[in-house]
């Protein structure tokens, strides 16, 4: 059974940080592409950032220079480092794993960025 589950989410004040993490078990993760996407009200979905298995990353524009995707291969742990959260940064974020015809999500941990 594949399961990825997401932590660290929470209330952050504009400008600050949150790190999250997403644990995946029942998959060879370390052939995985693992992503973060989120989702904001009212709003698709949209990818924020992606790391392949040989380490090379992708982001939206939007989280450029903000977020850092990183992975942890030996612990099947991918990260996502949030600086200087904006109020537009206010979602519920997802882990996604992808490996050919594979796809997985995890179900989501909400980020509110707000005074």
């Amino acid at each position: 059974q594949v399961q990825l589950v997401e932590s660290g989410g929470g209330l952050v004040q504009p400008g600050g940080s949150l790190r999250l993490s997403c644990t995946a078990s029942g998959i060879i993760f370390g052939i995985y592409v693992m992503g973060w996407y989120r989702q904001a009200p009212g709003k698709q979905r949209e990818l924020v950032a992606t790391i392949e298995s040989g380490g090379s990353t992708n982001y939206a524009d939007s989280v450029k220079g903000r977020f850092t995707i990183s992975r942890d291969n030996a612990k099947n742990t991918v990260y996502l480092q949030m600086n200087s959260l904006k109020p537009e940064d206010t979602a519920v974020y997802y882990c996604n794993g992808k490996f050919r015809s594979r796809e997985y999500w995890g179900q989501g941990t909400q980020v509110t960025v707000s005074s």
